[in-house]
């Protein structure tokens, strides 16, 4: 049940344009019913992290006042408010990270005024639980609620991957939310901690992220939909056709309409996701952090120079000009699958170990190539790029 204060934010436009952002962004182009959005997460977020508290309150070890508990649960509802349009595209570019953004709606109006006036507690500590960046002094209820808001086993992952499940139509991310919440407990050391057999429940978590990052969330139509629109408001930022400022604050349709309303080419990449007219990968190969070529991708800047030098040298092949976004590289970020929480039982092990969290990261992360449907039959060497630097180069792969 969720009270006539917390009603009241939720009422307000911030909380009401996450009804306008999808969860998953392109996901949908693949899984048709992802098209749920922030704001329903948001309140599974709220709904989960409210039987957290219960549970953890049921132990004596617990003990953080009702101003804290009450900034938790705010917190928990509007953590996603600065969260971008087209959910993870923005990520590498030079913008605020969300949950800053987050920290700043909360802590102006009308966000603010509802916190403080109609909730009843300060709007600076609910800022400061979401925005790790805002110094949290002496306030220990700030540290402690950060890390049972997000970590390893928090309510945003217990929502998301069984919401996200669910709205796909996949198996993989369902979880015991019950188990998991029963067997998490308050540490004095560490704030939170798990039971003996607490392990099952966080194994669970894990697994199923890597299961959805590898069906749902990089599967390889949604990382080229992702990849064209980050191409795309990248060279808006570096041509200053858009200042950051311009992508704070969008939903998903405020932001398509931005961009066919500026004239600026690369826009077409946008236009193009939205209609579904993808690119073609024309090569891919699993990410190595020994090869110096794919660590240097990683840098945005670098990328570009490279996608750059790929257009010139299609142009070439192919007679004629090809626009510099017809060729877009795509490398994922790193993701963990790690275990830092801790055990009353420090004798507790678990199949996570370094090497099984090594290797599920390298099955997930791939490089690749994209193109212009018009240049994916062009007889090129597409994979030069991974051996300019006197490597080998993987095997070449073509996905319609």
């Amino acid at each position: 049940m969720v009270s006539d204060a917390l009603i009241a934010i939720i009422n307000e436009e911030p909380f009401q344009q996450l009804t306008r952002i999808r969860q998953l962004g392109p996901a949908h182009l693949v899984y048709p019913g992802a098209t749920h959005t922030r704001f329903s997460h948001s309140l599974g977020v709220f709904h989960v992290a409210r039987r957290m508290i219960r549970a953890l309150a049921s132990h004596d070890a617990f003990d953080v006042d009702v101003e804290g508990v009450k900034a938790f649960l705010c917190a928990a509802l509007v953590h996603d408010l600065g969260h971008y349009p087209y959910t993870h595209s923005m990520k590498e570019l030079p913008l605020k990270d969300h949950e800053q953004l987050t920290g700043e709606i909360v802590s102006r109006d009308p966000i603010r005024r509802r916190i403080e006036n109609t909730v009843g507690v300060d709007a600076a500590r609910v800022a400061a639980i979401v925005d790790t960046s805002i110094d949290a002094g002496s306030d220990a209820g700030v540290e402690f609620f950060r890390r049972v808001l997000s970590g390893p086993l928090d309510p945003d992952k217990l929502d998301y991957l069984s919401r996200d499940a669910y709205f796909c139509g996949v198996p993989y991310g369902v979880q015991d939310i019950d188990f998991a919440i029963s067997r998490i407990v308050p540490d004095s050391e560490t704030g939170v901690s798990l039971g003996p057999d607490g392990v099952t429940a966080l194994e669970s978590v894990l697994f199923s992220k890597y299961l959805m990052y590898r069906a749902v969330y990089w599967h390889h139509t949604v990382r080229v939909a992702t990849a064209m629109i980050k191409r795309a408001v990248h060279l808006a930022l570096r041509d200053g056709v858009w200042k950051p400022d311009d992508l704070y604050g969008l939903d998903d349709d405020s932001f398509v309409l931005l961009a066919e309303r500026t004239e600026f080419a690369p826009f077409r990449l946008i236009s193009n996701v939205t209609r579904r007219k993808l690119f073609k990968i024309v090569h891919e190969e699993g990410f190595d952090s020994s090869i110096e070529a794919h660590t240097r991708l990683g840098d945005m800047v670098y990328r570009e120079k490279i996608e750059a030098d790929l257009s010139r040298e299609l142009s070439r092949v192919v007679g004629r000009s090809v626009e510099p976004e017809s060729v877009v590289i795509d490398v994922p970020e790193d993701v963990s699958f790690e275990i830092p929480l801790e055990f009353r039982d420090r004798s507790v092990g678990t199949v996570f170990d370094a090497d099984v969290v090594t290797g599920f990261t390298r099955t997930l992360r791939r490089v690749r190539i994209i193109v212009d449907p018009e240049y994916a039959d062009a007889r090129f060497d597409w994979c030069s790029v991974f051996s300019r630097d006197g490597t080998q180069p993987g095997q070449s792969t073509t996905h319609d």
